[in-house]
């Protein structure tokens, strides 16, 4: 099984053995239960062997391996961090340890207050606020709690690694009561070392991008390939340009890209391949599902895609850009000046996106001009020409089944001007019509017929 570590702001693999990262979780949850137990028994002043949690033995991660330990060694998290880290994870793994937290106070007859944690529609169990994680270190001693502020602010590795729950309290309420929970994409992380996958669906309208192929099946122009270098080189060095040198102050987060061109010139393609290259997940976002007529959703819809695309360092593919991101309308109904704070919220949020963002469109004069602004290149598909068609051709059919010998693939790539996919679809129709009957190779009769039926389909008359 892999293992994705936190390192300087990436995620790195690396083997992981379940035994022991079992065993470290486990000596984690029992020093939390210990250290609770004595807490409460301060609390209420009742017998214990300890002044304090601090006179409580703190497990020694140090030389053990996994993803949590992994974690707490590479960002040098204290006792006191390690504690309230591991309660964010007690509701996913062991629920039952925070029901001590659940006992009413028969003077008032409601919970403790001072324990925190709220109720959740679904769960049984004690969801623990910041209330209950700065309980648990500090009880009520003031000058322990002022000098604990600082792990529940945003800059603190639990809010900059994102791996807490990003919904915050309500507004205007005490800033510790909202819940401490760790992010359900980062639960499978921290106890067995897996990348979690969002489900597709209406909530995330977003499909990961993969593909078996590599660059050397890849056939554009020189210029497309030397404009796609460079944003290999940015993902590259984008650590190094924004921390090391300094630039994080003077240049914008993030890479900006439009591909533009024909259907069926490998945009998608191509975005998945740099994805692969540079060992991103690649998340082609459905804009027809993005798009809601209910005030609001659009906003909703696409927030949770850039959240994860933020922590997971993805790469977001708008795919059919123009449409979203088109020419903006007059304002001249409700309808209309909503439409266009959809555009604005979404321009921002690319624009503040750190990760690297392709937009795909047939055209580039159809996205809205005050967009391309922000853009740090644009990049054309063309059509192929003549020996990249040849190209194409030669190395799409399978090995296993050759072309008969009167299939002159030049003559193709002459006659006719078609892009990659529909040569690809063809390709299919070909090899199909040859298995189906038992053929060996493909025929010439066949090929022409299904290039004829796509040429068709596209809308393309030959002379």
């Amino acid at each position: 099984m892999d293992e994705r570590n936190f390192i300087g702001g990436m995620v790195m693999t690396q083997k992981i053995n379940i035994e022991e990262q079992a065993t470290v979780l486990t000596q984690e949850l029992d020093w939390l239960s210990h250290v609770i137990s004595v807490r409460l028994a301060l609390h209420f002043e009742q017998e214990t062997n300890y002044l304090d949690i601090s006179e409580l033995p703190v497990p020694d991660l140090r030389k053990k391996g996994g993803s949590y330990a992994n974690f707490v060694n590479s960002n040098e998290l204290n006792p006191a961090e390690r504690l309230v880290l591991i309660l964010a994870l007690v509701p996913h793994i062991q629920p039952s340890l925070l029901d001590v937290l659940l006992t009413k106070n028969h003077d008032y007859d409601r919970r403790y207050s001072e324990f925190g944690g709220i109720l959740m529609d679904g769960h049984l169990g004690l969801i623990p606020t910041a209330e209950t994680a700065m309980f648990i270190i500090a009880g009520e001693n003031i000058y322990a709690r002022l000098h604990y502020q600082y792990i529940f602010k945003t800059d603190h590795v639990f809010y900059t690694s994102r791996i807490l729950d990003s919904a915050t309290n309500s507004k205007n309420s005490p800033r510790l009561s909202g819940k401490w929970l760790i992010a359900n994409e980062y639960v499978d992380f921290l106890t067995c070392g897996q990348e979690y996958t969002p489900v597709y669906g209406a909530d995330f309208p977003a499909q990961r991008v993969d593909t078996s192929l590599n660059w050397d099946d890849v056939v554009l122009n020189r210029k497309t390939m030397e404009s796609l270098r460079e944003i290999q080189y940015w993902a590259e060095y984008e650590e190094e340009i924004m921390q090391d040198l300094g630039m994080g102050r003077r240049l914008k987060p993030g890479y900006k890209s439009l591909f533009y061109g024909p259907p069926g010139t490998g945009k998608t393609m191509t975005a998945a391949l740099l994805g692969k290259s540079t060992g991103r997940p690649v998340y082609r976002i459905d804009l027809s599902m993005v798009v809601s007529k209910y005030i609001g959703e659009t906003e909703k819809n696409l927030a949770k895609v850039f959240d994860y695309g933020e922590k997971q360092k993805w790469i977001l593919f708008f795919d059919e850009a123009d449409s979203l991101f088109g020419k903006r309308t007059q304002v001249n109904t409700a309808n209309d000046r909503y439409g266009n704070q959809e555009i604005g919220y979404l321009l921002q949020r690319i624009e503040d996106f750190s990760g690297l963002v392709i937009l795909a469109s047939n055209l580039k004069e159809n996205i809205d001009e005050a967009f391309t602004r922000r853009f740090q290149s644009m990049i054309e598909f063309r059509m192929p020409g003549v020996a990249e068609r040849h190209q194409l051709w030669q190395q799409s059919f399978s090995q296993k089944l050759p072309l008969e010998a009167e299939i002159d693939l030049w003559d193709l790539a002459e006659k006719y001007e078609i892009a990659g996919g529909v040569m690809m679809n063809v390709v299919r129709k070909s090899t199909l019509r040859a298995l189906k009957a038992k053929r060996k190779h493909i025929i010439k009769k066949e090929l022409n017929e299904a290039i004829q039926q796509e040429l068709y389909k596209e809308g393309i008359i030959m002379s």
